[in-house]
């Protein structure tokens, strides 16, 4: 019984050692590619009653990994639509992230606690719908220093 005790207590001690694996964000191919011509487009005109997403975390300048956080909200008791949800790093041509954030997508947000770039700035593009079709979107740029 001791010897069963002892090899559960060496067991997860070395789970609980072994390194986390962060998850890919960003390649380096996809790092090198050249960023967009000319002015990013954001559409946002008027007032709407779409969907509002908000960068909430990394900070200026972090090293990876690192968190990546956003927020939404929803307006007129629409519900934010989690498959509607859609990222892309402006490059040329641009890449979509969506299939590697999906799995930290919820109605309230995004939540990626491990997300592994190479060291430079980033353009990223956020778009979101609601119950009611309406869009949303944010752009926002992630800097990340050399470790």
């Amino acid at each position: 019984m001791k010897r069963k005790f002892l090899l559960g207590v060496v067991a997860a001690a070395l789970l609980l050692s072994a390194p986390s694996r962060a998850t890919p964000l960003i390649t380096e191919e996809e790092a090198k590619l050249p960023p967009p011509k000319g002015a990013v487009a954001a559409d946002r005109r008027g007032i709407l009653r779409g969907p509002k997403v908000e960068f909430i975390s990394p900070g200026e300048s972090v090293s990876s990994p690192m968190p990546l956080v956003l927020k939404f909200e929803s307006f007129g008791g629409a519900k934010i639509d989690p498959d509607s949800v859609k990222v892309l790093f402006l490059r040329t041509p641009n890449v979509d992230l969506t299939a590697r954030v999906k799995p930290f997508v919820k109605a309230e947000g995004i939540n990626m606690q491990d997300a592994e770039l190479p060291p430079g700035e980033y353009t990223v593009r956020v778009d979101v719908k609601d119950s009611d079709g309406r869009p949303g979107t944010t752009i926002f740029t992630l800097k990340v220093a050399p470790k």
